[in-house]
């Protein structure tokens, strides 16, 4: 019998994604790898005309956006595997930005470029990843170990998601302690 198949009469289940905790993590996690993608893309966007290496630079910027996007959507369908790689990246990322932010508020002086937008508003929304990040790592860490994999085999048609599982049958040991 191959990986991911239950025997004939059965059904697989995977009772730790139906935990509200499991799902609220899943949410989370999505909603800031959005956000991250949305505040990577105003700023690769806003200062692209000024970026140290050009529009080399802009393009990997671009590639990180598109990672964020696809983890998002991997996470949404519960792929656990994608949360791993969330929390490398968010470390990497937070890097980044945390050296990369006070280059944004230095170039106040004359002889810069502005940027399509002000750079002090590019410094602040690069200083504003970097909490994102660390709220993306935390996430995705505790959505690890919630334990989204597990799979157990029930009868076809035996409880459902609607909370027949605290059902203890009478005479059975199951509720014993």
């Amino acid at each position: 019998m191959a990986i991911g198949e239950a025997r004939p009469g059965y059904e697989l289940w995977r009772p730790n994604r139906e935990k509200a905790d499991s799902l609220t993590t899943r949410f989370i996690a999505v909603v800031l790898l959005v956000a991250s993608a949305a505040l990577m893309l105003i700023v690769t966007l806003g200062g692209w005309d000024v970026l140290v290496g050009g529009s080399t630079y802009g393009l990997i910027a671009l590639v990180f956006v598109a990672v964020d996007i696809l983890l998002a959507v991997m996470i949404w369908r519960w792929s656990r595997g994608a949360l791993t790689l969330t929390m490398a990246l968010s470390v990497l990322l937070g890097i980044f930005c945390a050296v990369g932010a006070p280059s944004w508020f230095a170039r106040d002086k004359s002889g810069f470029t502005e940027a399509a937008l002000p750079s002090d508003l590019i410094g602040l929304l690069v200083l504003l990843l970097i909490p994102v990040q660390i709220a993306l790592l935390l996430t995705c860490a505790i959505g690890f170990r919630q334990e989204w994999h597990v799979e157990e085999e029930r009868p076809i048609g035996s409880g459902g998601s609607g909370g027949d599982g605290d059902h203890v049958e009478t005479g059975s040991l199951a509720g014993a302690s």
